[in-house]
């Protein structure tokens, strides 16, 4: 099955905007990777366009658009609430209300933890991030939500699943999946990007050459999710 052409579109975006690299890297949780995805290279408001209109692709094609509200956790997901869903807007011709969450509760002017939209009784809410690890962010995010009244989280989708193991032996998204009971999807797999960046040039370059693909593979071996 041919990979779809908005997501090998997307793969060669992130390595034009500098977001995916290849070389030697630490994660946040001490891992030593030889891939890194780092979102803050999102800079421009031509590139957070598109990031958009990616996000807008995978939402309609994981979650469809019958849902009231998009809720991107501070701070890195305000920008990605707020550009996917004037995205939605542009691409789809339907209204999803934006929403994320302040890190500290406002007691003055607009009062409270949330910033956009309220969030009402009975609304459906999709999640977005840009890239889910440990899932520690939605352990934080789903009680907001939850205490906002009686609503349903749909689920999650983020611009990279990473494909490695989260707590235990499956992935972090699977596991979110698993411990919430919701849907999780993202805009491209890992496994996606190496299928479409082996060997192939891109910017002049080709960045998964074999030796790379070898340090991909030892990464896996030892952190791959089941």
């Amino acid at each position: 099955m041919t990979m779809e052409a908005y997501k090998q579109e997307f793969i060669e975006f992130m390595v034009e905007c500098n977001v995916l690299r290849f070389g030697d890297f630490t994660t946040k949780s001490g891992r030593k990777t030889p891939f890194f995805v780092n979102t803050g290279f999102y800079q421009t408001g031509e590139q957070l366009r598109k990031l958009g209109q990616y996000y807008a692709k995978a939402i309609e094609q994981n979650f469809g658009l019958d849902f009231d509200i998009l809720f991107g956790p501070a701070y890195k997901g305000i920008p990605l609430t707020v550009a996917a869903t004037m995205a939605i807007s542009e691409e789809y011709g339907k209204n999803i209300r934006y929403c994320s969450n302040r890190k500290e509760e406002k007691d003055h002017g607009d009062k409270g933890i949330l910033l956009g939209s309220k969030i009402n009784e009975g609304d459906r809410i999709v999640m977005i991030e840009d890239v889910t690890t440990a899932g520690t962010s939605i352990a934080e995010t789903l009680p907001i939500i939850q205490a906002q009244g009686k609503t349903t989280p749909l689920g999650l989708v983020v611009s990279v699943d990473r494909c490695e193991r989260g707590t235990g032996t499956k992935s972090a998204l699977a596991e979110i999946q698993e411990k919430y009971g919701i849907k999780t999807a993202a805009i491209v797999t890992m496994k996606e990007v190496i299928e479409h960046l082996y060997k192939r040039e891109v910017g002049g370059k080709v960045l998964i050459d074999d030796a790379m693909m070898e340090a991909i593979n030892a990464y896996y071996a030892q952190y791959g999710a089941e």
